[in-house]
C-alpha cells in the first residue's frame, strides 16, 4: 500500500512538473516581427487539401526547433479543410460552435500542450507561414492522407519523462550538428511524435510519398542492372542522367524544414504575387524622399 501511495505521489510531481515546463516553454515571445502581414482571404482561395503550412513559431521551444534544424520553421500543420464535418456530419455541430465558418477550413496540428487537434486557417494569420503543396499527389492518396491524419486527431504526447523536457532548457548551441535531428525526439518507449511534422509526415508514408528521402547514387554497371529499382536525377535530353536508389526516412526524424527543402513540394505563394498584383515600382519606401513641391506659374 505504502509503495503504491509512494508511487501516486511520484507521478504526480512529474505531471505537476511537466505542465510547469509546458508552461514556460509554450511562452510566448515578445520580440517575435510578422514579416508582411497575410492575406487569409487570399489564402483561402489558394490553399488546397492536402497542403502544408509551415510556421515560424513565436514560443521558447520554437526558438530551440529554429535552432536545431538551423531553419526559419519550427511548425507545421497540414490543411484538411472540411474534411472532417464532410466525413462525420456529427462533428458540424461541435465544430461550428467552436470555430463558426473557420470550421470549414481547419488544420490537423500536433501542439505540446494539447496534443493532435483540429484548428482554424486562421489561426496563424499574424505569423510568418508558408504554404507547401506535394506535386502530383493523386486524388486516392490525397484521400488516404487525409485519412491518415484525421484519425491522429485525439492522439497525445507522452510527456511523463520530465528529463525529455529539460533538453530545451538547455543551451541548444552546445549539441553538435550531427545529434540536432535526434535532440528532437523524446526518449520514451512509446511511439511518440514529439515534433508536430512528424504526424504529417506518416501521413505522407503512408502512400509513399517521398518528403526527403536517402537517395544513393549507384555506379553505371549497377545502374544497368534491371533488377533494381532506380531512379533517374538529369536530364534525358543531355544524356546526363544518372541513376539510385531511394530510402523513405522514418516519419519521426522529419523536421518542418525538410517540407520546405523538399524537390517533391511546390512553394505557393498566395499573397500579393499569386494574384498578380506586385509591382515594385508601386511600393511606398518609408525611407523615401517626399516629392518636390511644384511651384506656381512654373
Amino acid at each position: 500500500m505504502a509503495r503504491r501511495e509512494k508511487s501516486g505521489i511520484i507521478a504526480w510531481l512529474l505531471d505537476r512538473m511537466s505542465d510547469w515546463a509546458i508552461g514556460l516553454l509554450t511562452k510566448p515571445i515578445k520580440s517575435y516581427a510578422l514579416h508582411i502581414p497575410n492575406d487569409i482571404a487570399a489564402l483561402k482561395r489558394h490553399i488546397r487539401k492536402g497542403d502544408v503550412i509551415l510556421v515560424e513559431g513565436n514560443e521558447r521551444v520554437s526558438e530551440c526547433i529554429k535552432y536545431l534544424t538551423q531553419s526559419s520553421w519550427s511548425h507545421s500543420a497540414l490543411y484538411v479543410g472540411d474534411e472532417p464535418i464532410r466525413r462525420n456530419p456529427e462533428m458540424r455541430a461541435p465544430l461550428v460552435a467552436q470555430f463558426g465558418e473557420e470550421a470549414n477550413f481547419l488544420m490537423v496540428e500536433a501542439i505540446v500542450e494539447a496534443g493532435v487537434v483540429l484548428t482554424p486557417l486562421a489561426k496563424y494569420r499574424d505569423f510568418n507561414i508558408r504554404v507547401c503543396r506535394p506535386f502530383n499527389l493523386s486524388a486516392a492518396d490525397l484521400a488516404e492522407v487525409m485519412d491518415e491524419a484525421i484519425r491522429s486527431v485525439g492522439d497525445t504526447y507522452d510527456l511523463r519523462n520530465v528529463i525529455d523536457l529539460a533538453r530545451y532548457f538547455l543551451p541548444v548551441s552546445l549539441v553538435p550538428p550531427r545529434f540536432r535531428r535526434q535532440a528532437l525526439q523524446f526518449g520514451s518507449g512509446e511511439p511518440t511524435r514529439v515534433i508536430c511534422s512528424s504526424v504529417i509526415a506518416s501521413s505522407f508514408n503512408r502512400v509513399k510519398f517521398p518528403i526527403v528521402p536517402n537517395y544513393q547514387q549507384l555506379p553505371p554497371p549497377a545502374a544497368a542492372s534491371p533488377k533494381r529499382k532506380l531512379w533517374p536525377i538529369g536530364s534525358k535530353t543531355t544524356g546526363a542522367l544518372q541513376y539510385g536508389t531511394l530510402r523513405m526516412v522514418s516519419p519521426t526524424l522529419i523536421t518542418p524544414r525538410d517540407f520546405d527543402l523538399s524537390p517533391y513540394f511546390e512553394i505557393i505563394k498566395f499573397n500579393i504575387i499569386e494574384n498578380m498584383r506586385f509591382d515594385y515600382h508601386k511600393i511606398l519606401w518609408a525611407d523615401a524622399a517626399p516629392p518636390a513641391p511644384v511651384k506656381k506659374g512654373a
